[in-house]
């Protein structure tokens, strides 16, 4: 990218593109073997997923597809699949008995906007329903390759990867963990779901298994720099920025990378982690620039 500008412009088309097909993923139409969509359930899976938001995580399981000429609908709906996978983990991380939000992405949480069973049931329903988008013989992949999607999301989002991530998260409040253990915690909650997202387009692709495991070392780093740029965000910017609470890492006693090290110190990882990234994508050339222009945003992003 030319500048920063040019990659949100970007980073904004795909977001639409992915919008646009979630919203017609999610209407009333049943699908085949379906019973019945409950409306009150339909519309709390759409005021959670249909919200806004920067659509990270697609962007980057669309251009890794883009890198090794992946289909491209097929790709638009992985990074749907995705998309339904973390906002099904937002709308249970806020949870009254987990991190108990009462704002996401400037409204109230789902919890708050419809009540708590209905929000635990949306969540459930976008996890499994990330599943069907995969699957579906729509995602106009060979079967081995959507099995192998299937099995890298599970991975990613289950208890060795996001959830148990989440978990290590709650246990964190009661007795802290060392350096080592705050790495792990968050190479699970936040980093395992970015990592699959770039992993994603070389597996989609049929790409070679050592391109697989470069775009997923890509993902480690630049999940890493997303974990340290949120938390560097949660002490140094204020609520209307972000669009949620902030400073409920230090009143929940949670240890962070940058509890323990400072801020200086983080920033200072943050560009290292850049440029990590930077290298792991050079034997792809110009063609990767998407992906190295999102290694950046996510050092430097602001909300």
């Amino acid at each position: 990218m030319k500048s920063a500008e040019a990659f949100e412009e970007i980073l904004d088309l795909r977001a639409r593109a992915v919008e646009q097909l979630l919203d017609g993923l999610l209407d009333g139409r049943l699908l085949a073997d379906e019973i019945a969509r409950p409306e009150r359930l339909l519309e709390a899976m759409r005021y959670g997923v249909l919200n806004g938001g920067k659509r990270l995580r697609p962007f980057l399981a669309i251009e890794s597809a883009a890198l090794f000429g992946a289909d491209r609908g097929a790709a638009l709906r992985v990074a749907a699949a995705v998309e339904c996978v973390h906002c099904y983990s937002l709308i249970h991380d806020d949870l009254p008995a987990m991190d108990d939000d009462d704002l996401r992405r400037g409204r109230p949480t789902v919890h708050r906007a419809f009540d708590e069973a209905t929000a635990i049931l949306a969540g459930d329903s976008l996890l499994t329903f990330a599943f069907d988008i995969v699957a579906d013989e729509a995602t106009a992949l060979p079967a081995e390759r959507r099995a192998a999607l299937v099995l890298a999301l599970a991975r990613a989002a289950g208890i060795g990867g996001m959830a148990g991530g989440q978990a290590l998260d709650l246990e964190a409040e009661r007795r802290r963990p060392d350096e080592r253990g705050i790495i792990t915690l968050q190479a699970m909650k936040t980093g395992a779901l970015i990592r699959f997202a770039c992993e994603a387009g070389a597996v989609a692709a049929g790409a070679s298994s050592a391109d697989r495991e470069r775009l997923a070392e890509f993902g480690s780093a630049i999940g890493l720099a997303f974990q340290l740029a949120d938390d560097l965000l949660d002490v140094t910017a204020d609520a209307a920025t972000v669009g949620k609470a902030t400073g409920k890492d230090a009143v929940a006693g949670k240890a962070t990378l940058v509890g323990l090290h400072g801020i200086d110190w983080a920033r200072s990882q943050l560009g290292g982690l850049v440029s990590q990234a930077r290298r792991l994508l050079e034997p792809y050339g110009d063609a990767a620039e998407p992906l190295a222009s999102a290694a950046d945003f996510i050092a430097h992003r602001k909300r």
